[in-house]
């Protein structure tokens, strides 16, 4: 019986330039936060260069930056989010990036399988249309899986 990990995706656009001094204490942590979210209980992958982050990755334009990730559960990836280090940095989002409608998105993957920046795009720009649902979802209308298994890779 295969089964699903939930897949996340958000973006960000950078009220500076990533270089820039205001922006220091967010790109001077990228790599601390990557790490964490590596060791956490749950984390199976994330979206990164050789460079060990996204933040060089132009998939939502030159303007924005991206992360996109795959976790064993809803629980793992909030327990990361909201019960670590990395919530401090949520709390400070305001400081160094510009506000955008749609920023983030959840959705069900087979197990195994790695998700593409399109199909990404693709379910940022659904939530953004239509709302939540079990195609694509966020922390404030999570769907459970779905319950039937998955065809075999």
């Amino acid at each position: 019986m295969s089964k699903y990990i939930l897949a996340q995706l958000n973006i960000a656009k950078p009220a500076y330039p990533l270089d820039s001094p205001e922006l220091r204490e967010f790109v001077d942590n990228l790599d601390l936060i990557n790490s964490l979210a590596e060791r956490s209980d749950g984390f199976i992958w994330r979206l990164q260069t050789e460079a060990g982050n996204a933040t060089e990755i132009d998939a939502f334009g030159p303007d924005f930056i991206v992360n996109m990730s795959t976790w064993r559960d809803v629980d793992s990836l909030q327990k990361f989010v909201y019960k670590t280090i990395h919530a401090q940095f949520i709390k400070r989002r305001h400081e160094w990036f510009s506000k955008i409608d749609s920023h983030m998105v959840l959705w069900w993957i087979p197990d195994g399988i790695e998700p593409t920046v399109e199909e990404a795009r693709c379910k940022l720009d659904k939530i953004s249309r239509s709302g939540s649902s079990i195609d694509a979802f966020d922390f404030s209308n999570i769907f459970n899986p779905p319950s039937c298994t998955v065809p075999p890779k």
